[in-house]
C-alpha cells in the first residue's frame, strides 16, 4: 500500500458480497488497498483512522457521526428476517428475564439492536457476557447466544436444541420498521483528500450492486464453492437483504438510534448524514 492508496474496508461475511463480488478492482491498480476484518475490528480501525472508507456497524457510524459520512444508497438492510442475526435461547424469549446472555464479540449493530428489543421491547432485564463466537462454549454457561454473520449461518445449518430468533424479524414485529446493521462510511478527512477517487470507488460499489441483482445465479455459485450450503437457501438469503439505502431505511435506522438513546447505549439520537459529493463540488465552484 502506497501514502496514496485510499485504504477499504471489507466485512469478511456473505451478506456485503454483493456490494464486492464485481467490484472491478483492475481499475484502481495501486490507488486502493482492501483491508479485510470483522464488523468490530473495522468499526475500531476507522475509528483510529486507519481504515478511510468501508461498511461499519451502524451503531459504529452513530458513535462518530461527525467524524463520517454516508456513502449514499448502500447498506446491508432487511425489513423482517434477515437470516443471519440470530438469538439462539434454551427457552423461549419471553421467558428470559434475569437470564445470562452471551454476544459475539464481532458485533456493534446486533448486540445493540438485542438490549433494545429485550428491555425495550420484552421488558425484560438480563446479564451479558461478550465472547468469542463459538455457540457450543457460549452455552456452556449461558441461557441465549447471539450470533451473526457467517457464524449464525453456520450455526442454524446443525441441528441445535435451541430455539432460534431472527433479530431482524423481532424489530419489525414490534415497530413495522427496515432494521440497517451496516453502512458504507466516509471519513471526513479521507474525502478532502481522495474525493475524485471516491466518487470512482463509490459507483464501482454501486455497479457491482446492481450487476449482482442481475446475475445474482453467477455469485451463488461462488458462495456454494467457498460456504457450501443450499442453494436454494442461498437465494432466500440474499433475496431477503437489501443493500440500498433509500428513506425507507433511513427512517428504520434513526428509530433504532432513538430506541438505543432512550436506554442510555448513545448519548443522543443520531440523523444520518450522507455524502453528497454533487453538492460538495457546487460549494467548491461557488467559493473557488
Amino acid at each position: 500500500m502506497t501514502e496514496k492508496s485510499l485504504r477499504i474496508g471489507q466485512i469478511i461475511y456473505t451478506n456485503t458480497l454483493p456490494v464486492y463480488f464485481y467490484f472491478d478492482q483492475k481499475r484502481f491498480q495501486d490507488r486502493i488497498d482492501f483491508i479485510q476484518q470483522v464488523p468490530a475490528q473495522l468499526n475500531a480501525a476507522m475509528a483510529r483512522g486507519e481504515i478511510d472508507v468501508g461498511p461499519i456497524s451502524s451503531f459504529s457510524y452513530a458513535e462518530h457521526a461527525s467524524q463520517y459520512l454516508v456513502l449514499p444508497n448502500l447498506s446491508v438492510s432487511a425489513k423482517g428476517k434477515v437470516g443471519s442475526i440470530f438469538l439462539f435461547s434454551k427457552r423461549p424469549i419471553e421467558e428470559l428475564a434475569g437470564a445470562r446472555i452471551a454476544l459475539t464479540n464481532t458485533s456493534a449493530t446486533s448486540v445493540n439492536l438485542l438490549k433494545i428489543i429485550l428491555q425495550k421491547f420484552f421488558g425484560l432485564h438480563v446479564s451479558y457476557k461478550t465472547q468469542s463466537p463459538v455457540l457450543e462454549e457460549m452455552m456452556k454457561e449461558a441461557d441465549a447466544a447471539l450470533l451473526i454473520g457467517d457464524d449464525a449461518l453456520l450455526a442454524i445449518r446443525n441441528s441445535l436444541p435451541y430455539q432460534v430468533y431472527d433479530l431482524g424479524e423481532l424489530w419489525h414485529r414490534f415497530t413495522g420498521y427496515s432494521m440497517t446493521f451496516a453502512l458504507w462510511a466516509v471519513r471526513k478527512q479521507a474525502i478532502e483528500h481522495h474525493r475524485e477517487l471516491l466518487l470512482d470507488v463509490h459507483a464501482a460499489f454501486l455497479s457491482s450492486k446492481e450487476k449482482t441483482r442481475r446475475h445474482l445465479d453467477l455469485m451463488i455459485e461462488d458462495v456454494l464453492v467457498h460456504f457450501g450450503g443450499n442453494r436454494e437457501d442461498w437465494y432466500s438469503y440474499f433475496n431477503g437483504l437489501t443493500h440500498d439505502f433509500t428513506d425507507e431505511q433511513r427512517v428504520g435506522l434513526e428509530y433504532y438510534y432513538q430506541c438505543a438513546a432512550e436506554l442510555g447505549l448513545l448519548s443522543s439520537p443520531v440523523k444520518v448524514s450522507l455524502w453528497d459529493a454533487a453538492s460538495q463540488q457546487a460549494n467548491t465552484t461557488l467559493t473557488s
